[in-house]
C-alpha cells in the first residue's frame, strides 16, 4: 500500500507591510529595544536557527566584516553574512551592553537576568509581533523569509544551501517553492499582463 501523497504549500514568508509593522516596534534608545532590533535584523538577514542565534557568543560576531560563526545541527559550524543595517544595530547594542550589570557573560544575547535562552529569544519576537498587531510570527518563519528572499532576487541555490547549512536539496525545494510562485506571477504580469 503507497502512502498518501499530501500537497506542498509554500512556507509562509513575510509581507512588506509585515515587516515594516515589525521593525516599528523596535525604535527605542533603550539597550531591551537596541537588542531586540539587532536581532530581529539578523534573523531577518542571515536566516539562522533560534538555537543558532541563541548560542551566539561574543567572539563569533565580527561587526566590521558583518560575519558571525553559528553552530548548527550535528555541531557544524558555517559562518554567515548580514546586513550594513544589522551591523549597525548590533554595534549600538554591544556598546550599551559593554555597560550592563551582565556584560561580562559571554552570550551576546542578554537580558535583565542573564543570558537569553531560545525560549527567551523566542517569547520577544512574539512579544514584538504582538505590539504590531501580527500573528504567526516566530523565529522560524524569519528562515523561511531569508531563504524565499534570496532566491526570489536570484541568489544561487548553492549558495543558500551553505548559508542555510543544509545538506540535502530536499530543503531547498520545500523552502524555495514560495519563490517560485512569486517569480512566477511576476513572469506572467510580464509576458501577458499587457493583453
Amino acid at each position: 500500500m503507497t502512502p498518501p501523497r499530501v500537497a506542498e504549500k509554500p512556507v509562509p514568508v513575510f509581507s512588506d507591510d509585515e515587516i515594516r509593522a515589525l521593525f516599528a516596534t523596535v525604535q527605542g534608545r533603550d539597550i531591551w529595544s537596541r537588542r531586540d532590533l539587532a536581532i530581529l535584523l539578523f534573523l531577518r538577514d542571515t536566516g539562522v536557527r533560534l538555537s543558532e542565534l541563541s548560542g551566539l557568543q561574543l567572539d563569533d560576531v565580527d561587526v566590521v566584516e558583518r560575519e558571525a560563526t553559528v553552530t548548527g545541527k550535528a555541531k557544524r559550524t558555517r559562518t554567515v553574512k548580514y546586513s550594513f543595517e544589522a551591523a549597525r544595530a548590533l554595534d549600538k547594542y554591544l556598546r550599551m551592553r559593554a555597560k550592563h550589570a551582565h556584560a561580562h557573560v559571554s552570550a551576546v544575547w542578554i537580558g535583565p537576568k542573564g543570558p537569553l535562552t531560545d525560549s527567551g529569544i523566542y517569547q520577544l519576537v512574539q512579544r514584538r509581533a504582538a505590539q504590531a498587531g501580527l500573528q504567526g510570527v516566530h523565529p522560524h518563519r524569519f528562515r523561511h523569509h531569508f531563504s524565499h528572499t534570496w532566491l526570489d532576487r536570484g541568489g544561487a541555490e548553492g549558495d543558500l544551501m551553505e548559508l542555510n547549512g543544509w545538506n540535502s536539496p530536499q530543503m531547498l525545494r520545500r523552502y524555495g517553492r514560495s519563490a517560485a510562485v512569486a517569480r512566477a506571477r511576476r513572469g506572467y504580469d510580464r509576458i501577458m499582463g499587457s493583453q
